[in-house]
């Protein structure tokens, strides 16, 4: 029971994670942003998850280590975690 309900807390986690990772995204759009305060504290927490991908090298101008981490992300919260819960339950 307690381990299902951090199943659940975890992917709730995950889920915030993916909107802060969407919104940095987002924020590239406007480089300046990435130099407010804002900017830098949302960098301290989805960089060093992003540096993960750094084997992904860009192709030309498009960066497609944000898509695949976001991907990674969505993938636990669709599989791994279902399956845990049912292991768990």
């Amino acid at each position: 029971m307690i381990a299902s309900a951090l199943i659940v807390i975890l992917a709730y986690a995950i889920q915030i994670y993916s909107y802060a990772l969407v919104i940095y995204i987002l924020m590239s759009w406007i480089p300046r942003l990435y130099h407010t305060w804002f900017g830098r504290e949302l960098g301290k927490i989805i960089l060093p998850y992003l540096k993960l991908f750094s084997f992904i090298k860009p192709l030309g101008f498009l960066d497609l280590r944000p898509l695949v981490a976001l991907l990674v992300l969505e993938g636990i919260v669709s599989y791994v975690l279902p399956a845990l819960l049912a292991v768990v339950a």
